[in-house]
């Protein structure tokens, strides 16, 4: 950020009073700026023992399968914010959405959440950020070309508590990501 979004000065890096780490205030106004971290919310949409995934249209990953997820917007719950991606990206509707998975990733400031819920009708189809949806059993998960490890590791845990048949009980992980250096 370089400048105020109240007023237009220029904002520098300091510690408010009373607070603990740099943040960008105003050198006019002297508003403060928060960063916090973007929220993203989606579903793992289930239908007769599939999985209904979406190859990516736009960046990061293009070309990549991954389940519907998106930010979440502003006066929306965040499973409102999962149903909206859903619908946006697969052109399908969900229902009886569980909260099943949350990941922290503080290296890139983000936090997913992914709500398990049944695929209405099985119907879906194609929204503009996908190429291509399509329902995957356990056996056809493309693997090797899912998008991004919160996707590949609640897949992963889904099957593993099919299998179990002791229910999906709700799962918190946090991704931590290594350093060039390590």
């Amino acid at each position: 950020m370089k400048f105020c979004s109240a007023c237009g000065h220029k904002v520098q890096l300091e510690i408010p009073d009373n607070d603990d780490r740099e943040r960008h205030v105003c050198g006019g106004c002297k508003a403060i700026h928060y960063s916090n971290p973007k929220i993203i919310v989606g579903c793992l949409p289930v239908w007769n023992n599939q999985i209904l995934l979406c190859k990516r249209a736009i960046e990061p990953r293009f070309g990549k399968w991954t389940l519907p997820a998106g930010f979440m917007e502003n006066q929306e719950t965040t499973a409102q914010g999962a149903a909206r991606e859903t619908w946006e990206e697969a052109r399908a509707r969900v229902k009886d959405l569980s909260l099943y998975y949350l990941f922290d990733v503080p290296a890139i400031d983000q936090v997913y959440l992914f709500y398990l819920c049944e695929l209405e009708a099985g119907e879906f189809g194609v929204g503009p950020e996908s190429l291509e949806c399509r329902l995957f059993s356990e056996s056809e998960i493309p693997w090797d070309e899912l998008a991004f490890p919160v996707v590949i590791e609640t897949l992963k845990t889904y099957f593993s508590d099919a299998a179990q048949g002791k229910g999906f009980p709700m799962r918190v992980d946090t991704v931590i990501r290594r350093s060039k250096r390590e």
